[in-house]
C-alpha cells in the first residue's frame, strides 16, 4: 500500500540528535528546533512529477512530503496554490524586466499563516493534542484559532496590545481564549512559556517551537518549483520576522532536490527587515552566527517585528549560503512602495508584502540586483487587514 507521508524521523537542526516523529515533541533537548525527515529511498521510488497532474492545486497536492500520516487526519479550509503575478509596470519602475509577486493573500484567513496553521493542528490532532497555545504579532494568532476551530481544539492566543484588531477580532470569533500583553511578541512569547509549563495545555505552537507548522510553510517552495516548471528564480525575496517562510521554501528546494527534481540552481535569498526591528540584518551586517535582541522594536508591519527569531542561525545561513543579502527598509519607505504597486499594478499588498518590495527596490538602485533577474517578492498577506493604516484622503 502506498504511504500517504514519507515521514521518517525528527532531526535537531542544530546538533542533528533524531528523535521519534510517532511521539509528541516540542525541540531538541540541546533547545534548537526540530525538522521533519522523510525515507527518501520510498519517495524517489513511489512519487513522481506526474502524481501531482492528477492533484487538486492545493498544499496537500504534496502530502508525501507532508507530516500527517492520514487522509483522514486532515484539517483543511481548501488552501489552494497561490498564483504569481507579474509586476510589469512597478518592475519597469524600478528598472526591471522580471519582477513578480508570489500572492499569499488568497489563502483561508487571509495570509500564508494558514500554510503553517493547516498543516501544524492536523499533525498536532493525530498525535492527541486537544489543546495549544500560540503567541503572534496578529496573523498567526487568528490562522490557528481558525484551524483550530475546524478541528474541534482549545486554543490560547497570546498578543501584543498593538497588534492589529482585526486579528485579535478574528481570534474571539473563533472562539480563542485571548491573552492580551504589553510590549512585542516577544513578551507574548514568554506568557505563553509559562502557561503552557504550567500545564493544562498539551501544546505550544510558537514558531519553530514545535516541528511541523514549518512543513506547511515549505509549501510556498514546491509551490514556487512547479510554478517555475522545476527551477527556481534568481532572486527570492521574503519580509523577515521569525523567518519560518524563509526556512520552510529553503527546506522544501533542498527537499525537491533529493527527488532529482531540480538541478543545483539555488536561489539567491533576501531577507528584508523593517528598520524598527532589524536584527537579523545587525547580525548579517556584522558577520555574527546569531542575532541579538532587539530593544524597543517598533515598525507598522506588524508580522515582522519579532525582537530575535529563534531560527535566526537558519536564516543566516541560508541567506549566506545561497550569496543572497539582508537589507532593512523604513516605515514611510513601506507605506509609500504600498500605494505605489497599487496605482501601479492594482495589486493590494499587507504592509510586509509592501516591505519586500520596498527592498526590491533599494536593491536595484544599490546595484546589487540586475536589469535582467528574475525577482520573485513575496506578499505574506491581504492588504485589507491594514485598512487602519490608509486614511480617507491618503491618495494624491
Amino acid at each position: 500500500m502506498r504511504a500517504f507521508s514519507g515521514l521518517f524521523q525528527l532531526r535537531c537542526s542544530r546538533c542533528s540528535a533524531c528523535y521519534d516523529s510517532r511521539e509528541l515533541i516540542q525541540m531538541c533537548d540541546c533547545g534548537a528546533p526540530l525538522f521533519a525527515e522523510y525515507d527518501w529511498d520510498l519517495l524517489r521510488r513511489e512519487l513522481t512529477k506526474g502524481d501531482l497532474q492528477e492533484r487538486p492545486q492545493s498544499l496537500w497536492r504534496y502530502h508525501e512530503l507532508l507530516p500527517v500520516m492520514s487522509e483522514q487526519a486532515i484539517v483543511t479550509l481548501r488552501e489552494s496554490m497561490t498564483p504569481i503575478i507579474p509586476l510589469v509596470t512597478t518592475g519597469r519602475a524600478m528598472g526591471m524586466q522580471h519582477l513578480a509577486v508570489k500572492d499569499e493573500s488568497i489563502l483561508p484567513t487571509g495570509t500564508f499563516k494558514a500554510r503553517g496553521a493547516a498543516v501544524g493542528v492536523s499533525r498536532a490532532r493525530e498525535l492527541g493534542v486537544r489543546s495549544l497555545i500560540i503567541p503572534t504579532n496578529g496573523n498567526a494568532g487568528s490562522a490557528w484559532a481558525a484551524y483550530a476551530a475546524r478541528a474541534g481544539l482549545r486554543a490560547i492566543v497570546t498578543m501584543p496590545e498593538d497588534a492589529p484588531m482585526v486579528a485579535r477580532k478574528e481570534c474571539l470569533l473563533a472562539g480563542a481564549d485571548v491573552r492580551v500583553v504589553a510590549g512585542t511578541i516577544a513578551d507574548a512569547g514568554m506568557l505563553a512559556s509559562q502557561l503552557h509549563g504550567a500545564g493544562g495545555i498539551d501544546y505550544d505552537a510558537s514558531t519553530l517551537k514545535e516541528p511541523y507548522r514549518l512543513e506547511g510553510k515549505k509549501t510556498m517552495g514546491f509551490e514556487i518549483a512547479e510554478q517555475f516548471a522545476w527551477s527556481v528564480p534568481d532572486v527570492i525575496v521574503y519580509p523577515t520576522g521569525g523567518g519560518a517562510g524563509l526556512i520552510g521554501i529553503d527546506k522544501a528546494l533542498r527537499e525537491l532536490r533529493e527527488l532529482g527534481w531540480l538541478d543545483e540552481k539555488t536561489p539567491r535569498m533576501v531577507v528584508v527587515q523593517a528598520q524598527g526591528c532589524s536584527p537579523l540584518v545587525r547580525a548579517f551586517d556584522q558577520g555574527a552566527k546569531e542575532s541579538e535582541f532587539f530593544d524597543h522594536a517598533d515598525t507598522i508591519a506588524f508580522g515582522m517585528r519579532v525582537p530575535k527569531a529563534i531560527g535566526d542561525f537558519l536564516i543566516l545561513d541560508i541567506v549566506r549560503r545561497s550569496g543572497g543579502t539582508m537589507i532593512a527598509v523604513n516605515d514611510e519607505e513601506i507605506s509609500a512602495e504600498r500605494q505605489n504597486v497599487m496605482k501601479l499594478d492594482g495589486l493590494h499588498v499587507c504592509p510586509e508584502g509592501a516591505a519586500a518590495l520596498a527592498g526590491v527596490r533599494k536593491l536595484r538602485e544599490a546595484g546589487w540586483l540586475r536589469e535582467t533577474d528574475t525577482v520573485l517578492s513575496m506578499n505574506t498577506g491581504s492588504g485589507l487587514k491594514y485598512m487602519d493604516q490608509v486614511s480617507a484622503d491618503h491618495a494624491d
